[in-house]
């Protein structure tokens, strides 16, 4: 829906504030919240002044940008990056092929920090306390958990991959990724903070992420737009801890040297810098890829950056590069009908963009792995999701594998490890 303001406008004020301290504890469970963190720096985001659900991130823009032109905005800290009224989202991964909505939320209330700095944003029709919310009530940790199983068992998955490598090899296709999910059920409704508050503990370098009953943390940046300039880090190619006890420089050695995870990489490289140079006046995409060390992972990792044109807003650019190689494929249109026929999972707002854009059009939008989803039909139970990139050399025991390993950030977070 779009909101019409009528004659009103809305007014923001922005105000610099003490140090908060952790961002989290002002979520509370029984009111909307979003979170977007990462090193203790990012925003917490209470209420709704505006909602809207959609299928696409281009009506999306549509809309924020009609209701960011009905915002005045009184700000401390004028220019200061994400700070002012922000809109939050998450997107779905395929919305031909998904029954969930993707949505884009305008808080009323956001705390945030960036470095040194610390602020608050309440957004309404007029100026408005500027007095910080309280803090919540303690989170719940989950109890009597049971672990369901999956849309599809291990023997089946690797089976499917197992048909995908082939369709590869016989050069239908370049790169899959694959999917798939496991479902956890509680004895009473999720309380996410706790999982989100978990997350930021075990996964500092992630962006940690709580979206409209979407949770994870994900090491993947789609884009950051700030001014001028917009950076993608595309993270594909990946080894994971084996119980051997390997050492990790050597497992990173030998992630450098695996020409399989090298060709994954350039494929989602290619994808990335190519959907983004019809928006840059230059760019820079560096020629080997480095090596992203994570507690359960590691990536390989290439930063893009480029001199982006002022009119292309934060959605804008997530609209071009989403999906991109390294959680769909390549080519994309044949990658998803492969995905959609043989993956037998609908991964809702998995992999998609999460994150949020200003009313400048500047934002962070990263992609939404390493976590899972609650929904308001069955609060009680969780759906997590796993992925991997499969190529010509890919080993089905080896995907399976690699996406045992990507569940771990959730089932630690849910106390399962």
């Amino acid at each position: 829906m779009i909101l019409d303001f009528g004659s009103a406008r809305m007014r923001a004020t922005t105000v610099a504030i003490p140090d908060p301290g952790p961002l989290e504890r002002f979520l509370p469970e029984s009111a909307p919240g979003c979170a977007f963190v990462r090193r203790g720096d990012g925003f917490v985001a209470l209420g709704e002044v505006a909602r809207f659900e959609t299928d696409t991130l281009e009506a999306a823009d549509v809309w924020w940008d009609e209701i960011s032109d009905h915002i005045d905005h009184d700000s401390e800290m004028p220019g200061e990056f994400g700070t002012g009224p922000l809109a939050v989202g998450s997107f779905t991964f395929d919305p031909d092929r998904s029954e969930d909505r993707s949505v884009l939320i305008v808080p009323e209330v956001i705390v945030g920090r960036r470095g040194e700095l610390s602020w608050m944003t309440r957004l309404g029709p007029a100026h408005r306390s500027t007095a910080l919310p309280p803090v919540a009530e303690p989170t719940r940790r989950p109890g009597g958990l049971e672990v369901l199983g999956g849309s599809m068992g291990e023997g089946v998955w690797t089976d499917i991959v197992a048909e995908v490598v082939e369709l590869i090899r016989r050069g239908e296709v370049h790169k899959v990724v694959l999917a798939r999910d496991l479902l956890v059920r509680s004895d009473a409704p999720f309380d996410l903070r706790h999982l989100f508050g978990r997350l930021l503990a075990g996964y500092p370098m992630t962006w940690a992420y709580l979206v409209d009953g979407l949770v994870g943390a994900t090491p993947e940046l789609l884009l950051r737009r700030q001014g001028g300039l917009v950076t993608s880090r595309v993270l594909a190619g990946t080894v994971w801890k084996d119980a051997e006890g390997t050492d990790p420089l050597a497992k990173a050695a030998e992630l450098a040297r695996s020409q399989k995870d090298i060709s994954e990489h350039e494929f989602a490289v290619e994808s990335v810098a190519s959907a983004l140079a019809p928006y840059c006046q230059a760019m820079n995409v560096p020629e080997a890829p480095s090596v992203l060390k994570l507690p359960n992972v590691m990536h390989l990792a290439t930063d893009i950056t480029g001199v982006v044109c002022q009119e292309a807003s934060a959605l804008t650019l997530a609209a071009a590069l989403h999906p991109s190689a390294a959680v769909c494929g390549t080519p994309t249109h044949m990658a998803l009908d492969i995905i959609s026929e043989l993956e037998s999972l609908d991964r809702g707002r998995y992999a998609g963009p999460v994150g949020w854009v200003d009313a400048q059009g500047d934002g962070e939008w990263a992609i939404a792995l390493r976590g899972g989803q609650v929904r308001a039909t069955d609060p009680a139970e969780i759906q997590l999701f796993a992925g991997a990139g499969i190529v010509a050399d890919s080993s089905p025991e080896a995907e399976l594998a690699e996406t045992a390993a990507k569940f771990v950030p959730m089932l630690q977070a849910l106390g399962l490890d």
